[in-house]
Formats: structure tokens, C-alpha cells, sequence
């Protein structure tokens, strides 16, 4: 009730004062100078001059004592920036609050994470039936005194008395896994190494796990048997794949059945099945191997059904014969492509529950194993719907809706009977009866429709004045809902417009729009991002030194893009753990992996394209760009952080504006989960001072 207070108190002072259009003066100190050493190469006739490679040396004492560098610059700006003590009660407010995932069930006991309000990192729990007490498994604060190491659950025994849980460092994807005994609340001596994983499925009888771990030369699936030393496991699936892949790996719930699979990069057009027989000792098989298409599996008893794009842009599933399950001939369409987008797939009380979308609104559907249609879940306005979490053999599932303004509910369903609860509702201080969330449609470049959900509080004026926040992400085949955000209610509460473009490249509808948006079509995302620009300025939302833009990792590419190729659009870009140099990325950490959606440079025709859109490579000396924020750090393990330290050096050596080019570098930030609440606050309230600032948003300040 108390945070709820403030939190009103906080909106009202915001609403009065923030957006005064009284800006902290723009004069800022010319950033840390940086060496250039030229390298010059020609790549298919082309001559390109690369001045800051020797940044990519993310541990030379040259590359270190830039960050410092850097760090030092862009703390002092930022913090002489007003509203930070507001922003960081705004943010407090809507993140330190109690918070709990959807819970595991298994023989009667649910497993969960779960963090009080006043803790910086969520614990693992169980809890014995719906009545019992929450037990704590897990401390994460028991691997790091700094709160920097984080948990997740994995997998649970069929009998519950045994779960495995990955401890991650920072944010980076690795991660180190551990086998608890539930009894007795001591880790199994099991020492696995930190590497990134998959799986981790144990045996019905315990004697065992199955699991999927990636080495230098590629994933392999190996098998471990409890109590022996994990460097002596077996290998038996993976053989000459190399890092370009990825395999997962699953034991069905009988443990009748082995199930992997091979995914071709980040492509969702690519994957390989392959099946082994456990009870009957028989060998590794293909369910699937030459078909180019995607196929998700999921095991109902000794049953697969099969969630596939193969003839069906928008998705439809199958039911394979497991006595020939190579045989297509014998495989039956229980599920046919229809206009909604099938999103996700899972199996729960005995039914199919797809995770489907149409006009990018989310809701699930429930059929039984023959193909007909049960019932429907729909969400109670725009917003995010999860997937039904379950298991074939329990009728009991759960589910998540949020939206921008609505915070998740994890919601308890009764697959037989339809009826839903809440399991759990967070408690965070926004009154969402105050916004309205909207979705509009406007025209891309080459006549293309593309839609944007608008949100903002009622009764805003429309004067071309208001200080709004764009975002996108448009690649992976990844759709974009309004999800909660702390991101998206502290900008609204401020009296500020958010709006999330929903861009080709994405999965908004199946995989024609992701078609259309990757590959040589990869500047339709960055033209459908530019007419979301335009369509809010011409509507009168907003006007150019009002309008920021803010993407992630391959949506940091997107406002890199933007930075490049329309610097004149917009007042402020937030460019965080961003592909940049897409040239080389293909040639560092799992780079390779993303060359099915992208293509790569060492490719005579794929780098004509892509070299015409890479951001870093066309920075223009002179050109007044915009102010921009890069955000990266050494625990990123997914997008090498090198892209965020070249193209701040070279946005800082080329810009022909007053406004501030700074990077933030945190040597524990990454691109996975498990920052602890303190840190999350504290970027965002770097970030947003950042934002503010430069759209004009904040008071003058007697501290500069």
C-alpha cells in the first residue's frame, strides 16, 4: 500500500514538472580521445578501413584502459542529469516488489523461483501441494556475496526428490549446473563445467541424466550416470556439428524415449529430429532429417506430435507413428494451418495447448489429441499471453498474461473443466485504468502495412510535443506483444508516449513476414522502423528532438541503423549489447549461429547487402548525430561486446553535433537474465536520465 502511495505521488509530480521542456544545458566535455590504427583490407573488391579493430582485444591493458575511460566520461554526465533520486523511486517501485515465475509440478510438489520485495535475487522453492508452505532450496546468495550470481530451475525428476538448477555469473549464458537432493537439501557431487547447456533430463529411475552441452568444436549430447565423474560421460550423439548448430535433447516422461534435435543456427526453417528407442536399447534414428523446415517435438506418453512450418507458413501439427517414424507417409495432420499464427506448443491434461496469435493478439487453444477444438483462453485486453505450462498427465497447468500497463498474473487452470485462478498477481504500483494501449497501422516505404501498438496515459494532448519512446525488434522470427515492462510504466507514468512497432523479420505473422524481413530483405526492418517514426510525427505525438529510439542486441543493430541512415529523425538513440559491425560478427562468440537469418560477409553476394546496411561501417565524419547511449559489458556471451566499443569510438571521432556520444560498460553485464534488482534499477536509471535529458524532460538543475 505504501509503494503504491509514492508511486501515485511520483505520477502526479511527473505529469506536472517532468515535461516542462526545461533541459539540462546540452554543453557537454568532448569525450576520452581514442587511438586510431587504420587497418585496411579489400573484402570482394570492396576497400574497407577499419580505425578501431584493436578495440575487438576485449583484454589488452589498451582495450581496458578505454573502458575505465569511457566509464568515467559517461558517469560524470550522467550523474549531473536531474530526476535521477525520482527515477530511481519510480523504478524501486515497479521492480523491488515480491515476484514469483510459473511453477513446475511434479508428484504433487510445485518448484518455483521467488523474491521478496526487499531481495536482490529470486530464490528457488517448493512447495507440498497447493496448502503447504514454501520450502527454500536454493540461495543464489550462497555463490556470490554481491548478488551477481543468479538461479534458474531446470529439470525435475519424475519422482520430485531430485531437481537440477544452473547457477549463472553475471549475464553471461553460461551457466554451471547443479543436481539437488530435495530431501535432504544437499547438492549430489556432481561437478559439471560452466558452459552453456540444454536438457539435463533425467531417467525415470534416477540411475542417469541425458544432456546437451556445447564444446569448442560444436554441441554434443552426452549421457552421465549419477555418481561417476561428469569429464568421464559418455558422447553419443553430435559428431562433427559444428557451432553453427545447436541440439536439444529431452527424455519423455515414461523414459521410454530419447528425443533430440538439431536446430540450424537461429533459423526457424532448418531443424533435424532424431529419436532413440531407450526401453527397447535401440539406436539413435531420424524422424526427420531432410525436409528444410522447422519441427518442434513434444511427447504425450509414447505419443509426438510434431509443431512444423513444412508447407504451413503459419504452422500446424502433426502426430508421428513411432513404430516407422521416418515414414511421412504414415505421419497425420492432427492440426491444420489456419489464419492464426501458431506460436507455441504444449502438452497439458491430456490436451494440445497452442500458443497462438492473430492480428498480434495472443490467446490459447485447446484440442484434444484427435485435432478438434475444445476451448479457447482469451486474454482480457492487448497484451502478452504465455503459453500453457503443464504435462500430458496432470491436469493441472498455468499461464501469464501482462501488458504495458497491466503487471503479470500467473493464472492456475483446470484443463478438464476450463475454470482459472490466480496463482499469483504482483503486486506492482500502476493504476492501469489511467492508460490506454492501442493499436495503429501505418504504410512502410515499399506499401507494406505494418503495426504499432501506442500507449500512453488518457487524455493526452496531441501538439507534436509529447516526449516519446519507439522500440522494435523485427528479426528471429521473434513476435513483439505489449508485455509489462518497468521500462514501458515509468515512461507512461511520466507522461510520456511508448510505442512498439511490429516489424517484418519478426513472427507477428508466421514466416512470410519473417521472410520479409531477413537475409537481402533485411532493410525492409529498418524502413518499417523509419515510417513508425514518421506516422508518430505526422500524427502529432511527437516531433523529432522528442523522439528517442531503444533496441537490444538485434534490435541494438535496428537503432544502429537508424543512427546511420536517419540521424535527423530522432533526438536521442539507447543502444544496448547491439550487432554492429556486420562485417565481422559472424566471427566472434556464437556469431555464427545467426548466419541463417543474416548471411555472412564471406559470402560474395551476402555481403553486398549486408555491408550496404552495416552500421558501424557507415558512420560519416561530420554528420551531426543525434546523442546516443551504448550499452554493453564483458559478460555478454552472446553479442560479442566489441560492436558497443568500436562504434562508440567511431560515432565519437565522426559526430558533428554538440550532443553526447557515451558508452556504459558494466564487466558483469550480459545478455542473459540474472542481474539482481539493485543493478536493474541502476541502469535504467542511467539509461533513462539519459533519455530524459536529451528529449528535454527534466528541470534545470543548480548541479551541472
Amino acid at each position: 500500500m505504501r509503494a503504491k502511495k509514492i508511486f501515485s505521488t511520483l505520477i502526479a509530480l511527473s505529469l506536472a514538472v517532468a515535461f516542462s521542456g526545461v533541459s539540462l544545458g546540452q554543453s557537454v566535455p568532448p569525450p576520452p580521445k581514442t587511438v586510431v590504427k587504420n587497418i585496411t583490407e579489400s573484402i570482394h573488391g570492396v576497400e574497407i578501413i577499419d580505425p578501431y579493430r584493436w578495440l575487438e582485444d576485449q583484454n589488452s591493458s589498451e582495450t581496458r584502459a578505454w573502458i575505465d575511460a569511457q566509464n568515467t566520461y559517461s558517469h560524470g554526465i550522467l550523474s549531473k542529469v536531474p530526476s535521477r533520486d525520482e527515477l530511481e523511486r519510480q523504478f524501486s517501485a515497479l521492480i523491488k516488489v515480491d515476484a514469483m515465475t510459473s511453477p513446475a509440478l511434479r508428484n504433487g510438489r510445485y518448484f518455483f523461483t521467488k523474491r521478496a520485495a526487499d531481495q536482490d535475487q529470486s530464490m528457488i522453492y517448493m512447495r507440498r501441494g497447493m496448502e503447504g508452505k514454501d520450502q527454500l532450496l536454493v540461495d543464489p546468495s550462497s555463490f556470490a556475496a554481491d548478488h551477481s550470481a543468479s538461479v534458474n530451475l531446470g529439470n525435475v525428476s519424475h519422482d520430485a526428490s531430485l531437481l537440477v538448477y544452473n547457477v549463472r555469473l553475471g549475464g553471461a549464458d553460461e551457466v554451471v549446473p547443479h543436481i539437488l537432493n530435495v530431501e535432504t537439501g544437499k547438492d549430489l557431487p556432481e561437478s559439471f563445467p560452466r558452459a552453456r547447456y540444454s536438457g539435463l533430463s533425467f531417467l525415470p529411475d534416477k540411475s542417469g541424466l541425458y544432456y546437451s552441452r556445447v564444446t569448442k568444436e560444436g554441441p554434443r549430447v552426452y549421457f552421465h550416470k549419477l555418481g561417476t565423474p561428469v569429464e568421464s560421460d559418455a558422447e553419443i550423439f553430435g559428431k562433427g556439428i559444428g557451432p553453427e548448430k545447436g541440439i536439444n535433447v529431452a527424455v519423455n516422461e515414461t523414459g521410454h524415449y530419447l528425443v533430440i534435435g538439431i536446430n540450424y543456427g537461429s533459423s526457424s526453417n532448418h531443424s533435424e529430429i532424431y529419436l532413440q528407442d531407450l526401453a527397447g536399447k535401440g539406436p539413435i534414428v531420424p524422424v526427420v532429417n531432410d525436409v528444410a523446415a522447422g519441427f518442434v517435438p513434444a511427447m504425450a506418453g509414447d505419443r509426438m506430435f510434431l509443431r512444423t512450418n513444412w508447407n504451413a507458413l503459419h504452422g500446424r501439427v502433426l502426430e508421428v507413428d513411432l513404430k516407422s517414424p521416418s515414414d511421412r507417409s504414415k505421419w497425420r495432420e492432427v492440426i491444420p494451418q489456419g489464419e492464426a499464427v501458431i506460436e507455441g506448443m504444449s502438452l497439458a491434461g491430456g490436451m494440445i495447448a497452442l500458443q497462438v496469435a492473430q492480428n498480434i493478439t495472443t490467446r490459447i487453444r485447446l484440442y484434444d489429441p484427435s485435432g478438434k477444438l475444445v476451448r479457447e483462453i482469451t486474454p482480457p485486453t492487448l497484451g502478452n499471453m504465455s503459453g500453457l505450462n503443464g504435462r500430458w498427465e496432470n491436469n493441472e497447468a498455468f499461464f501469464t498474461f501482462s501488458s504495458f500497463h497491466v503487471p503479470a498474473t500467473i493464472y492456475r487452470y483446470g484443463v478438464a473443466s476450463g475454470k482459472q485462478s490466480v496463482w499469483f498477481q504482483s503486486k506492482v504500483p500502476v493504476q492501469a485504468d489511467q492508460y490506454e494501449v492501442k493499436q495503429v497501422w501505418y504504410t512502410s516505404k515499399d506499401g507494406t502495412k505494418i503495426p504499432m501498438f501506442v500507449a500512453h496515459a488518457k487524455g493526452i494532448k496531441l501538439d507534436g510535443n509529447n516526449p516519446t519512446l519507439l522500440t522494435g525488434y523485427g528479426g528471429f522470427n521473434l513476435p513483439q506483444t505489449p508485455g509489462f515492462s518497468p521500462a514501458a510504466a515509468t515512461w507512461m507514468a511520466r507522461g510520456g508516449v511508448y510505442a512498439l512497432a511490429n516489424l517484418r523479420g519478426g513472427g507477428e505473422f508466421g514466416e512470410e513476414w519473417h521472410h520479409a524481413g531477413m537475409f537481402e530483405k533485411k532493410q525492409n526492418v529498418f524502413d518499417d522502423f523509419i515510417g513508425a517514426a514518421e506516422w508518430l510525427i505526422k500524427n502529432n505525438y511527437t516531433k523529432p528532438s522528442r523522439l528517442a529510439v531503444m533496441g537490444g542486441s538485434n534490435g541494438g543493430l535496428l537503432v544502429g541503423a537508424m543512427l546511420t541512415q536517419r540521424p535527423d529523425l530522432f533526438g536521442a538513440v539507447l543502444c544496448r549489447f547491439p550487432l554492429l559491425d556486420m562485417v565481422r560478427y559472424d566471427k566472434f562468440l556464437v556469431g555464427s549461429y545467426w548466419v541463417t537469418e543474416y548471411g555472412s560477409a564471406d559470402n560474395a553476394e551476402q555481403f553486398k547487402y549486408i555491408y550496404a546496411y552495416s552500421p558501424y561501417q557507415h558512420v560519416k565524419q561530420g554528420t551531426k548525430y543525434p546523442a546516443v547511449l551504448f550499452v554493453t559489458g564483458d559478460s555478454d556471451t552472446r553479442v560479442a561486446p566489441l560492436h558497443a566499443r568500436k562504434m562508440t569510438a567511431m560515432v565519437q571521432s565522426s559526430t558533428g553535433s554538440d550532443k553526447p556520444v557515451m558508452l556504459l560498460y558494466d564487466t558483469l553485464a550480459g545478455h542473459s537474465q540474472g542481474a539482481s534488482t539493485s543493478k536493474q534499477v541502476g541502469q535504467l536509471v542511467d539509461e533513462f536520465s539519459f533519455l530524459l535529458w536529451q528529449l528535454g524532460a527534466v528541470q534545470e538543475s543548480a548541479k551541472k
